[in-house]
């Protein structure tokens, strides 16, 4: 069997995180972990069967944690050779080459993946989430199978869940699934983070089975968002729907149905350290390199990172760069727009047509602007290791990051931590929950293609004095916050819970010895 990982750096990562007391964190029970994608899956290769490291911020967050604890990953075994390396428990060791915790797989069919997961999941409250309402497309058969799906999951929790245990889900994928569990399973906290944004009550009312959502997230002893507005939209929509809820806005508690549950925020970062130090490697030199060789890059580079998807903001930013070189010819051939972008859930029509909306943009502005020497903008889509994405960061002179809804916005995060001692500007959207965060950054709103050119102007004629000011607070403030810091305070929290003190924020990051 061989290792096929995504990022050629997994070891590095995770001797970091390793090395916090991740025992200390969540006492004496267990670690149960559900998610939608799975951290490692199996696929069949020429020869044999080969494993697939997928690196998102969620897997490289938890994985190490997992590993520290020796907990259970439920998650969807999408590989296609998954089934051939389980045990008659669908379950399969942890890392594969140096196993530490259980990954157990379930199993979903066509139906279910088309239903639950591009259905009602990215159909309903993917669009719901991003204030995209007229994006929404919900049949019931969508959520008859996003129901069946979270009780497939819960059962598979009860199989591995024993008292004293902390139950961890991820995301929107499982909105039901806690409550489902708090029938099912005894003397365990209950905890889910809900990596996208939550709406305001206004948008939240046009959510089919909105009442059913609430109260299933309601379900859980905690559930944490990004941002205070997050958790304040959500303390909205529970008391606004759900008359019999007790809310209690300063404390962010929830009485219903006879149980409390803990409303709060901690927001999500990345392995800062890690970054840093690809950024800084010499694969990361030879492919910067390289790259500008290849593609004739210009002296002066923007980047922008992202999965193909209409929250994106990305023909906002088109425009806002078309108007730029329209405004600033002596800037043609002198500032290349490199655009990594991948491609996610093309088979939903309002995906495929931001696709277009996309290639026609990125045609449009080369066809006006470009050289024969020279390409504006300059996009790609082929897979790179982390040292080369990482490369590309660093050797950035500005960022462009320009959601019209996004929950965080780890890119944001990892350009800063990439820069090192160079002093990039990240022109950053405030729709982004980033932009809370990160207060140094050049606000733009994306759809206002006037000022958004305006702050490309001034990221470029930004005097060196505060270019290093405002990338020096902005490194200060995604340290602080980094991916170890966000899973500690959310373990930390869920144990205080359990403990019965009540306490959800305890502060620092105390390491093991």
């Amino acid at each position: 069997m061989s290792d096929n990982t995504t990022g050629a750096d997994e070891g590095a990562d995770a001797d970091v995180s390793r090395s916090v007391d991740w025992t200390n964190a969540i006492g004496d029970g267990g670690l149960v972990v559900v998610s939608n994608r799975q951290p490692y899956s199996h696929t069949y290769g020429d020869d044999d069967i080969s494993v697939e490291v997928h690196a998102g911020g969620l897997t490289a967050g938890l994985d190490p944690v997992m590993q520290a604890v020796g907990g259970t990953w439920i998650a969807w075994g999408d590989g296609d050779a998954d089934r051939e390396v389980v045990d008659g428990n669908d379950c399969v060791p942890a890392p594969p080459d140096d196993p530490g915790y259980t990954l157990r797989r379930v199993w979903l069919d066509g139906e279910e993946v088309d239903d639950y997961y591009y259905g009602f999941s990215n159909q309903v409250l993917w669009p719901i989430c991003h204030s995209a309402l007229t994006n929404v497309t919900e049949w019931e058969r969508y959520w008859e199978q996003y129901r069946s799906v979270n009780e497939r999951f819960v059962d598979a929790v009860e199989d591995h869940t024993e008292a004293g245990d902390i139950v961890w889900f991820q995301d929107y994928h499982f909105a039901l699934a806690p409550a489902i569990a708090r029938e099912r399973v005894d003397d365990t906290v209950l905890m889910q983070f809900w990596h996208v944004p939550w709406p305001a009550w206004d948008t939240f009312r046009g959510c089919p089975h909105g009442e059913a959502i609430l109260e299933g997230l309601l379900g859980n002893d905690l559930l944490v968002f990004h941002v205070p507005r997050y958790r304040e939209n959500f303390l909205r929509c529970v008391e606004t729907v759900l008359g019999d809820a007790a809310v209690d806005h300063e404390t962010g508690t929830v009485q219903y149905n006879g149980h409390s549950t803990q409303i709060t925020e901690f927001p999500m970062g990345v392995q800062v350290d890690e970054i840093a130090e690809r950024a800084s490697s010499d694969e990361a030199d030879e492919f910067w390199a390289d790259f500008t060789e290849k593609y004739n890059v210009a002296d002066t580079v923007a980047i922008g990172v992202d999965r193909l998807d209409y929250s994106k903001g990305i023909p906002e930013r088109l425009r806002a760069l078309e108007q730029f070189w329209e405004r600033n010819p002596e800037w043609r051939g002198k500032l290349t727009y490199v655009g990594k972008s991948s491609e996610t859930r093309s088979r939903i029509d309002s995906y495929q047509a931001v696709q277009e909306r996309i290639e026609a943009g990125i045609e449009r502005v080369n066809d006006r602007f470009g050289t024969d020497d020279w390409t504006p903008v300059l996009s790609f889509d082929e897979y790179i290791s982390k040292k080369a994405l990482a490369s590309l960061y660093r050797h950035s002179d500005l960022a462009l990051v320009s959601p019209i809804r996004d929950g965080m916005n780890l890119v944001a995060q990892e350009y800063v931590a990439a820069q090192g001692d160079d002093d990039g500007v990240l022109v950053l959207s405030d729709q982004a929950g980033a932009s809370r965060l990160l207060d140094a950054a050049l606000t733009v709103k994306p759809q206002n293609t006037g000022a958004f050119t305006d702050a490309i102007e001034r990221a470029l004629s930004m005097r060196g004095a505060e270019r290093r000011a405002r990338m020096q607070r902005l490194r200060e403030q995604v340290s602080e916050n980094d991916l170890a810091a966000w899973t500690w305070l959310n373990l930390r929290a869920a144990r205080a819970l359990h403990d019965g003190d009540g306490s959800v924020r305890e502060p620092g990051l105390p390491t093991g010895g």
